[in-house]
């Protein structure tokens, strides 16, 4: 009987076997054709596109109808002479499904992740199929797949080579915590289809190589030419040049037109030489004292802090990728990067995030460590501070700082846990198999353009030095620094990869070594093709106010008739509305003082100065606790109907054509938003970004912003910011806390015109 039906299936590619796989297929490749793999993409090439008058979620229904036909008839054969699964043949059944289950759930705790192989393995009984009550004598025996995406029905040996394949090979998958079923579907469209593996033709597995030797290349020269000076080298995690360059390659193919990137010191010389286009001769003169910013003074900073810009070539066009300049305090570039992307996506108009991509780069210990990604990721989503999505990478070397034992540096399995809260996927792959780095990359990047949300790459590599090129890892580590003094490159473990699979002979591959060095030599810019200082009408633009008197106020003075009848505007609401007894009593007030018949309070005067900064041209964001009630209820920029609950900004009516207000109630968090809105006001020099305390001492938990970027940036790096921070405070008694800004502290960090501390 099962021979021939199995005959029966092999008679059609359309067969009832095969037709759920094939028609999930054909649905994920009319999304995208990148989704499905190279031989099924031809095939439905060649099929016919439904007609224009098929309904709109049935783009393809004569095809449909077809494979349904096919398949009817199918199982019509099948089903005259096959009879119902006995008792023991469906509980057989029922184990091979939860074998599939267990795989996608817990399979990555069996993956082979680690390059050194130092980790333990962790027992995981529910990927033996023994646990679910299969044995060698079910090998054989055909078992309907389930979900998986393969034919319907296979051998059990071959079920369990795909999921073993798929989910304990060098990549390990976390996504069966996500609630959403279409993700998850999605997810596993493409690990299951494409069985974890990337397409490439020889001559991508050839640039690949070209990347690792870049990266690899850049690290031996600046550790024979400046010995012993600090880089915090990428050497061990090799595989992050060649995962961006596909990132920034991939999305321009997609139509992204702007990548912004934040990251800490490891790597960061690399990424700037090799992946943005950094002139060579340029990093080799910071290394010898003599770096300086082109036309700008400042009072300098270390190396792997600097950003950079540049336009990179793509199949769709020039990409503008900016890599944020960074402090030392790892982490509090994220909410930077996130508040710059949105500005950008703003000036654009591009709501969705197709055009800008946020892409952060961090270290194990730091991603797991510090608060400030938890704030991040807890803003990804909010209205006020959503971008489409991030692409999050670890740079994961299995060691942090100087400890490499879990138990000391986290209190939970992965670094990447946090990213849980957002119900994120998460990937972990091998830094040492470059082709599955691949893989995964074109996975997040994907994901978050399907579905507008973060998603984590988790790069598992190590660290071929210490902390620094001065530190000495061996001293605490040294099982695991005898292991990574002799452990094969990536580098070189490709090359012999790709000589075995004659891409390419020895020769070939000692000749990109030998280019590549000659290349830095000469000073010549050794990445893809690009272009620096390229003015485009999106570009940020601070050069206006470069040359301007901070000493001298501006005349801000109004007519008193235009304030009258911006007034009007704005304290109509809707007609037919009820506000609240209290807020119609300030709404009242509010006409006196504009009619001259009562003295004009705080809340009524900054809403007019809003609304004439509106009037003249300028965008406004205000982001706080409460921001659009106000704290101490004087605001109210916002006004709520007491009978329907609907939302109305008076200020974003006061003409046709006029530019953004926006005004968020923000979350409960200081440090992330007010570094969110430094990056936005770095990247929107034309507009007015208000970041406001609900009581002035709460800045306090904001404070490595304000040293490390608002009060330094200007010094350190040359760059502008018109962030201004409201620090509201009043003496009502209630202590010291709520009684004072500290502005003393402010005063202590202004130097050479870097902030203003204004005292109304």
């Amino acid at each position: 009987m099962t021979e021939e039906l199995d005959r029966l299936r092999a008679s059609s590619a359309y067969s009832g076997g095969n037709a759920a796989f094939i028609e999930a297929l054909y649905e994920a490749y009319l999304a995208d054709p990148d989704s499905v793999p190279a031989g099924w993409r031809a095939h439905f090439d060649t099929l016919p596109r439904s007609g224009v008058d098929a309904p709109p979620d049935t783009p393809h229904a004569p095809i449909r109808a077809n494979l349904e036909r096919l398949a009817r008839e199918s199982h019509k054969q099948i089903l005259v002479s096959g009879p119902a699964l006995s008792a023991g043949a469906a509980a057989k059944q029922a184990a091979v499904l939860r074998l599939i289950n267990a795989s996608r759930v817990r399979g990555h705790q069996a993956a082979n992740l680690d390059p050194l192989g130092l980790t333990e393995a962790v027992p995981v009984p529910e990927l033996d199929p023994a646990y679910h009550g299969l044995n060698e004598g079910d090998m054989r025996t055909c078992f309907n797949t389930g979900s998986l995406f393969a034919p319907e029905r296979m051998e059990l040996h071959e079920i369990i080579d795909i999921v073993r394949e798929v989910y304990t090979g060098t990549i390990g998958s976390e996504y069966m915590h996500i609630t959403d079923t279409r993700e998850k579907r999605w997810i596993q469209q493409r690990l299951e289809s494409y069985r974890g593996r990337p397409e490439l033709g020889d001559e991508d597995r050839r640039w690949i190589l070209h990347m690792l030797t870049a990266a690899e290349g850049l690290e031996k020269y600046l550790h024979t030419r400046y010995v012993g000076q600090k880089r915090f080298s990428l050497e061990g995690g090799d595989s992050l040049i060649p995962l961006l360059d596909e990132l920034i390659q991939r999305g321009g193919r997609k139509g992204v037109e702007e990548v912004v990137i934040g990251m800490a010191h490891r790597g960061r010389l690399n990424v700037l030489v090799n992946t943005l286009g950094k002139p060579p001769h340029e990093l080799f003169e910071e290394f010898e004292g003599r770096g300086r910013r082109r036309g700008i003074m400042t009072s300098g900073d270390v190396k792997y802090h600097m950003g950079f810009a540049s336009d990179v070539e793509t199949p769709g066009g020039l990409v503008h990728v900016a890599l944020g300049f960074n402090p030392s305090h790892l982490e509090i570039i994220s909410p930077v990067v996130e508040g710059s992307v949105r500005a950008r996506q703003q000036r654009r108009g591009d709501k969705a995030g197709d055009k800008v991509l946020s892409v952060i780069i961090h270290g194990d210990a730091a991603f797991t460590g510090q608060g400030v990604v938890m704030e991040t990721f807890n803003i990804s989503q909010a209205r006020g501070y959503q971008t489409g999505g991030t692409v999050h990478i670890v740079v994961n070397n299995q060691i942090g700082f100087t400890t490499s034992n879990p138990l000391d540096s986290r209190s939970t399995n992965y670094c990447t846990d946090v990213a849980k809260m957002v119900q994120a996927p998460i990937f972990h792959v091998n830094g040492d198999d470059p082709e599955a780095v691949i893989f995964v990359t074109r996975m997040v990047l994907d994901y978050r353009n399907q579905f507008r949300k973060d998603a984590v790459l988790d790069l598992v590599c190590y660290r071929r030095h210490g902390h620094n090129e001065a530190d000495e890892p061996a001293v605490t580590q040294p099982v695991m620094y005898k292991k990574i003094r002799n452990h094969q490159p990536v580098r070189a473990a490709y090359a012999d990869r790709l000589i075995a699979d004659d891409v390419l002979s020895p020769e070939q591959t000692h000749a990109m070594v030998e280019g590549y060095r000659s290349d830095l030599e000469r000073g010549h810019a050794v990445g893809r093709p690009i272009v620096c200082g390229l003015s485009n009408p999106y570009s940020v633009n601070w050069r206006p106010f470069r040359d301007t008197t901070w000493d001298t106020p501006a005349d801000t003075t109004v007519p008193l008739d235009r304030l009258q009848a911006l007034a009007g505007q704005m304290l109509t609401p809707p007609g037919g509305w009820t506000l609240h007894p209290r807020v119609q009593r300030i709404v009242d007030d509010r006409h006196k003082m504009a009619a001259g018949d009562q003295l004009a309070d705080w809340g009524f005067g900054e809403n007019l100065a809003y609304a004439t900064l509106l009037d003249d041209g300028y965008a406004v964001r205000i982001s706080g606790q409460d921001s659009r009630r106000g704290t101490f209820f004087h605001r109210h920029a916002m006004f709520r109907d007491q009978v329907s609950g609907a939302s109305y900004i008076p200020l974003q009516h006061l003409r046709a054509g006029q530019p953004n207000f926006v005004v968020i109630d923000s979350v409960l968090s200081e440090e992330a938003v007010l570094a969110f809105e430094y990056g936005y006001a770095s990247a929107e020099p034309d507009s007015l970004v208000v970041w406001e305390a609900q009581f002035g001492d709460f800045a306090n938990g904001a404070q490595v912003v304000i040293d490390q970027f608002i009060s330094s940036a200007g010094s350190k790096w040359g760059l502008m910011c018109g962030l201004v921070m409201l620090l509201p405070h009043g003496y009502e008694g209630q202590g010291p806390e709520h009684s004072s800004a500290r502005l003393e502290r402010y005063m202590q960090l202004c130097a050479e015109h870097n902030i203003q501390v204004c005292v109304p």
